[in-house]
């Protein structure tokens, strides 16, 4: 699936959300120019901001259509997995995943960061969690229920972001145990955006549950206006005809936790404040 994100990477760039300004700049904390590694970095969307905070900005990034699409936007990106870098000697003030570090192999991730941060340097793992309203979640998950009925992404369950919360609680449950940092902090950084019809169907593409995969037949995609022209109420609520789509159909987006790991004067213990 991670492949399947570069299948057209100025898209995905185009339909992805930037983070909040106060989650770059808690990360960046002040410091004039922090050397930065971006873990699969992607099309550079944060790495992009990082820069733009005063960040000196190395990715690392899988994809080759991603990377090169990162690079076209003037950043510095080494084709490779977190895994696989070779860190050259390098080290570095700041370590971030955005989106990207339950790619990474847990067994190898956190000393790998560990030893290439600066005494009181910071990684910082955080991503965007979607939060529709209530009906439109629901009606999503219906169509999705008849469209692709095997996919983990059709139970209703619990809330976006009481999911995610619960899988960035885990992740940092795992970087305690291995003693390698110092506090482990959780951070939340509440944001509303409205998309119209065709913005949150493009949204929906760069997601992991409708990104399109490859067979021997070529491309496959499970569009998003395909599920959602599987059930009638979709139907007309998204207004899936080609008029123009109306902004009262369009849901909110909110931006979910950010877990931050500063790795200790000695690799141990409380950090300096």
């Amino acid at each position: 699936m991670a492949e399947s994100f570069g299948v057209d990477a100025a898209a995905y760039h185009a339909a992805r959300p930037s983070y909040p300004d106060a989650l770059v700049q808690r990360i960046v904390d002040g410091q004039s120019t922090p050397s930065i590694l971006d873990i699969g970095c992607g099309t550079g969307i944060a790495a992009l901001q990082l820069r733009e905070a005063g960040g000196d900005v190395v990715g690392i990034e899988p994809d080759q259509r991603m990377a090169e699409f990162a690079r076209s936007r003037g950043l510095s990106v080494e084709h490779s997995t977190f895994e696989a870098w070779d860190p050259r000697d390098r080290s570095f003030d700041i370590v971030t995943a955005a989106q990207s570090w339950h790619w990474v192999d847990p067994t190898i991730g956190p000393t790998k960061a560990a030893t290439i941060l600066r005494p009181g340097g910071r990684l910082a793992i955080f991503g965007h969690v979607f939060e529709p309203p209530e009906d439109v979640a629901q009606a999503l998950a219906d169509a999705f229920r008849r469209a692709v009925p095997d996919s983990p992404f059709t139970t209703s369950g619990r809330r976006p972001l009481q999911t995610y919360r619960a899988g960035y609680e885990h992740i940092a449950e795992t970087l305690r145990v291995t003693s390698l940092f110092g506090d482990v902090d959780v951070w939340q950084f509440d944001w509303t955006r409205t998309y119209q019809r065709d913005e949150w169907l493009a949204l929906l593409a760069t997601t992991g549950s409708l990104t399109p995969s490859r067979s021997k037949q070529g491309p496959r995609f499970c569009r998003p206006s395909d599920a959602l022209s599987m059930h009638a109420a979709d139907r007309s609520r998204w207004n899936t005809s080609r008029s123009p789509p109306r902004a009262a159909a369009a849901p909110s987006c909110r931006m979910g936790i950010m877990t931050v790991y500063e790795r200790a004067e000695h690799g141990r213990g409380q950090l300096r404040t």
